[in-house]
């Protein structure tokens, strides 16, 4: 992870702490595509901040759906998933259903 200047905002620094390295993005095919099918099936919350996706065992994850401003985030959504080798979601607790 690159260092964050002293003078840099909370914001500059979470965002530069959110993007991938190439390594990175070439390993986590598999958490965008879990990421992608979250946000298919949920819909797309206003003010979405970020979804992140956590390798727990095996196939399983757990998603997280982040919303509204850096300072103020909160999770109005979170999913334990199992994935199938591609990332397509085979079951999720609980149930994603479309909110939005």
């Amino acid at each position: 992870m690159s260092q964050v200047p002293q003078t840099a905002t909370l914001a500059q620094a979470i965002e530069e702490a959110q993007v991938p390295s190439p390594v990175e993005s070439r390993d986590n095919w598999r958490e965008e595509t879990i990421r992608a099918g979250v946000l298919a099936a949920l819909g797309r919350p206003q003010q979405l901040l970020r979804v992140s996706v956590r390798a727990l065992w095996g196939g399983n994850y757990r998603v997280n759906v982040w919303t509204g401003e850096n300072a103020s985030a909160t999770v109005p959504n979170s999913y334990f998933v199992t994935a199938d080798e591609r990332g397509m979601i085979l079951r999720s607790e609980p149930p994603i259903q479309k909110q939005y």
